[in-house]
């Protein structure tokens, strides 16, 4: 009798313990981490991928992915983000300037001249939505906020010393301030996608582009251009790029607290200057490739330089008109991404 006793105790241990196990159990998980950059890019090889592992080898094997490089999982870049808030995909990495007009706030970091250098810039970046546009991403799981390196002129026949030189020119704009910027420069902004430029550049569409010089030999800018100009590091930078990497909201929060904190300790501020200081970091790897080449390098002098400042004055003024018919102070958002920006860069 006192064996059969012994023997209901063990079994119900077993019974009560049996959904803890089973708990357990399940919080081994799978991701799928879907962008439109390739398998071959820089972004895939040397941010997206590094990061799955390490959330995969801190996690000891309870957080996995499956990578979709190159928009496999179908659907379109302005639809990542949409993809990831309902639930489509778990993780991606987009630009939130795919979607014109969505993340008006977010649009501050993509002024001309705004920014330094990407790994600080990114802090601010990150900083600046925490605490003035955590509303415009509210839907997702934010992992990291970054910036691209400077953005750097490319033209295939004509040099651009001068804020003059750029008038007339047919120019590829990535983003709507950088198509503000050079209206007002008097060029003529042409919007493309990025695969289109090679085909813009040969076929006469565009006669120009703005690019870091990460993204150069990607899109054979080093081929196709022969004039480079880059603006000296004190003036700032022409453009930046902004980028977000997040996760859906409901499968985060669905996380063991162990697992929770695994995602944790791979987001945010420190997160988000590793990104950017990654993203520009294969910067000098395009210029030596335009260098070798024999191409043309210019850099602005600075007081040529200052005319294209003076002339991104304008830019920033209209983004604020414009925030202002929206409600939104874009003034007390300029100020603060510059205050920021500038807390960063002293680190």
């Amino acid at each position: 009798m006192i064996q059969r006793r012994s023997l209901l105790r063990a079994a119900a241990a077993v019974s009560v313990g049996a959904p803890c196990l089973s708990g357990i159990a399940q919080q081994s998980i799978t991701w799928k981490f879907h962008t439109f950059m390739t398998p071959t890019s820089d972004t895939w090889a040397l941010l997206c991928k590094p990061w799955m592992d390490k959330v995969t080898a801190e996690s000891q094997g309870r957080i996995k992915f499956e990578g979709y490089p190159s928009q496999q999982l179908g659907g379109t870049p302005p639809q990542l983000y949409d993809q990831i808030k309902d639930g489509v995909i778990d993780v991606t990495w987009t630009l939130p300037g795919l979607s014109g007009g969505r993340f008006p706030r977010t649009e501050v970091f993509e002024l001309p001249f705004l920014m330094n250098n990407a790994e600080a810039t990114s802090k601010a970046f990150w900083e600046y939505v925490q605490t003035n546009a955590p509303q415009e991403y509210k839907d997702v799981h934010l992992l990291a906020l970054h910036v691209s390196g400077p953005g750097v002129i490319h033209s295939r026949r004509k040099a651009v010393h001068t804020a003059a030189d750029m008038k007339g020119m047919k120019v590829r704009a990535p983003s709507r301030q950088v198509t503000k910027l050079l209206s007002a420069l008097g060029a003529v902004p042409i919007g493309m996608p990025l695969p289109m430029i090679p085909d813009g550049l040969s076929k006469g569409t565009i006669e120009a582009t703005v690019l870091p010089w990460q993204t150069v030999p990607a899109v054979k800018v080093d081929e196709l251009c022969k004039f480079h100009s880059e603006f000296p590091a004190a003036t700032g930078a022409l453009y930046t790029t902004t980028f977000v990497m997040a996760a859906n909201k409901e499968k985060y929060e669905a996380l063991a607290p162990d697992l929770k904190r695994v995602i944790d300790n791979n987001s945010g501020l420190a997160t988000s200057a590793w990104c950017g200081k990654t993203t520009a970091s294969t910067d000098p790897v395009g210029r030596k490739i335009v260098s070798d080449r024999g191409n043309a390098i210019h850099t602005i002098y600075p007081a040529d330089a200052a005319e294209f400042v003076k002339v991104s004055a304008q830019v920033e003024a209209e983004w604020i008109a414009e925030m202002s018919k929206r409600d939104i102070n874009g003034k007390a958002l300029v100020d603060s991404a510059k205050a920021l920006i500038a807390k960063h860069g002293r680190g």
